[in-house]
């Protein structure tokens, strides 16, 4: 019967070469650290093999898990795919939206007329600013023709904020799937994580020797997925809150643009030459007979 060896001596032991697999385990997840602990305590081999780091061994490692961990790296590499896809259509409709937004301000802080701004709006389509100057021309035409001062300003600024609204509405399609994605990768992971520890003790009280060869399997299958949702759930999380932040400053913009758009309907009016007030009626004659009007 070997003699027993002290924890110190068991700690060089257990980490021959690196990476070392049981500080990765004791690193990547707290639930983890258990398992570590306990193979300090009932490993009874003089040497243990180093793990493999290459891409070989992981794709065996991969190749070797099982329906279960199979099943979560599946689910993680969808969700991979529909994030990255979300976040690449996101940023290049973003960067048209500002391109094209910069473009129509251009244009209109050029231009006097709300007429000759109208016929290019259309160009400059993929700007959420051009649904919201549409919005509040179309209520300053109802109102008073495009002529003069807006009998109902109120109206104009609720035009405007609907405008906004619908447009930044528009604009965050698909986000709440990043946001999940972001928030639900780690617990996929985490699942994935828990099965292959429950596979590990399994093994650790069937086999016939308490040695890391009885329990590997396990261990392997925790550590890819926990590292499968990390790998998802971290770049979801940096693209959400950049694409975030860019939507705020949308709104922010198109906020600015409608109290913009409406001082200049307003300083337009009040420049514009007042059309002369119409003559008072003649006075009546008193030999005339009053006729009665209905």
């Amino acid at each position: 019967m070997a003699a027993p060896v002290s924890n110190l001596e068991w700690f060089p032991i257990i980490l021959p070469a690196p990476p070392r697999l049981t500080i990765a385990l004791m690193i990547l997840h707290p639930l983890a650290s258990p398992i570590a602990l306990a193979l300090c305590f009932f490993q009874d081999d003089a040497t243990l093999p180093p793990v493999g780091a290459g891409g070989g061994e992981l794709m065996e490692m991969v190749r070797n898990s099982g329906p279960v961990a199979f099943a979560v790296l599946i689910i993680l590499l969808a969700a991979s795919i529909c994030s990255w896809a979300i976040m690449i259509s996101k940023w290049r409709r973003f960067g048209r939206a500002r391109r094209q937004s910069q473009g129509f301000l251009r244009a209109f802080r050029k231009s006097g007329r709300l007429s000759e701004i109208a016929a290019i709006a259309g160009s400059f389509k993929p700007s959420p600013l051009v649904s919201v100057f549409n919005e509040i021309n179309d209520e300053y035409q109802r109102q008073s023709g495009g002529r003069g001062t807006p009998r109902n300003p109120a109206a104009l600024e609720r035009a405007a904020q609907t405008a906004s609204s619908e447009a930044l509405t528009a604009m965050e399609t698909r986000m709440t799937w990043l946001a999940t994605i972001a928030n639900g990768a780690t617990f996929v992971g985490l699942f994935g994580t828990v099965m292959g520890i429950i596979d590990a003790f399994h093994g650790l009280g069937t086999a016939g020797a308490a040695t890391l060869r009885a329990v590997a399997p396990g261990i392997s299958e925790a550590l890819i997925t926990t590292a499968a949702g990390l790998f998802v759930a971290i770049p979801a999380l940096v693209g959400y809150n950049q694409l975030t932040a860019q939507l705020r400053d949308f709104a922010a913009r198109m906020d600015d643009f409608g109290r913009e758009l409406l001082n200049a309907i307003e300083n337009a009016a009040l420049l514009a030459p007042q059309a002369p007030p119409a003559p008072p009626p003649p006075p009546e004659d008193p030999a005339q007979p009053r006729r009665r009007t209905f």
